[in-house]
């Protein structure tokens, strides 16, 4: 299957599910959270759209054209329906980091996809590993 056979929605979706694996990952290996309330209020803080959306602010200026252009994508795909807790706005820049996401993990970029995560969220400096 050629990455041009996916769908922007099923990137999203793809995208959605390997964000989530990178937020697990840091708050338990990184933040040793171990109890599941405390796992579940900390993820907050990385999966809601608004907070996505920030991230995706921080890693936007560097991200390679072919980065830049698969978030385009999935920024601009139709979106019917938008949490209360988000604008469009945020929702549709959220969407287009979990397509971004859901890219990187097809591609095989995993280096890249950690160190973006990283930046998005703060927990690293740009110039620490621009893989």
């Amino acid at each position: 299957m050629e990455l041009s056979d996916i769908t922007t929605p099923a990137l999203a979706y793809l995208g959605d599910s390997v964000l989530e694996v990178c937020v697990r990952t840091y708050l338990t290996v990184e933040r040793g959270l171990s109890t599941s309330a405390h796992l579940n209020r900390a993820s907050l803080d990385f999966v809601r759209a608004s907070a996505q959306s920030e991230a995706i602010g921080r890693m936007e200026p560097y991200l390679t054209e072919a980065e830049a252009s698969v978030y385009r994508r999935g920024r601009n795909m139709g979106h019917g329906n938008v949490p209360k807790s988000a604008s469009v706005a945020e929702y549709r820049r959220a969407t287009g980091m979990e397509v971004l996401f859901g890219y990187l993990h097809v591609t095989g970029q995993t280096e890249r996809m950690n160190y973006l995560f990283r930046l998005g969220y703060g927990l690293t400096n740009p110039d620490e590993n621009n893989t």
